[in-house]
């Protein structure tokens, strides 16, 4: 609740579930921009919900911000499977009408759309350099970056093996 006010507040459009199932079936329909996901969660837990978005097509690409009461000792596991940021509830201040989850939630949304432009621009650059360059045959290699989320495309020639 003090979730939604503080979003709203901020110009948000906002939508809620009541529990893990609601959250994924609400997923797949409104393919949101970003998703907060609670760990307690009634009828699917929050990491079932976080492994069952990060396997779907359709939904794999939404970044998750995972909200929680717990301590970080899960941060590392949660971000190995798919989430964008982990948050503690009490770090965020909501009852007191803090402004530190819609400035968390800006600041994984930037970080999104600044990934999506590099991955845009190279790829620009792949297919200039391979229509300038037609006598040698080149290839877009696709490689993660371990310490966050992020695809970056890498234009090269192709290799001769």
């Amino acid at each position: 609740m003090a979730n939604e006010r503080a979003l709203s507040k901020a110009g948000y459009k906002v939508g809620t579930a009541a529990d893990g199932e609601e959250a994924l079936r609400a997923a797949r329909e409104q393919l949101p921009d970003i998703i907060l996901l609670d760990m307690l969660l009634p009828k699917l837990s929050g990491p079932e919900v976080l492994k069952a978005l990060k396997i779907d097509p359709a939904t794999m690409h939404i970044p998750v911000i995972v909200l929680t009461s717990l301590s970080q000792k899960n941060e590392e596991k949660l971000m190995q499977e798919g989430a964008a940021a982990y948050l503690e509830k009490s770090s965020l201040d909501l009852d007191k009408g803090s402004d530190r989850l819609a400035a968390a939630i800006e600041t994984v949304l930037n970080r999104i759309s600044h990934q999506k432009a590099v991955e845009l621009r190279l790829q620009e650059i792949a297919a200039k350099k391979a229509a300038a360059d037609s006598s040698q045959p080149w290839e877009i290699e696709v490689a993660e970056v371990e310490s966050h989320s992020c695809t970056t495309t890498i234009p090269r020639p192709l290799s001769k093996n």
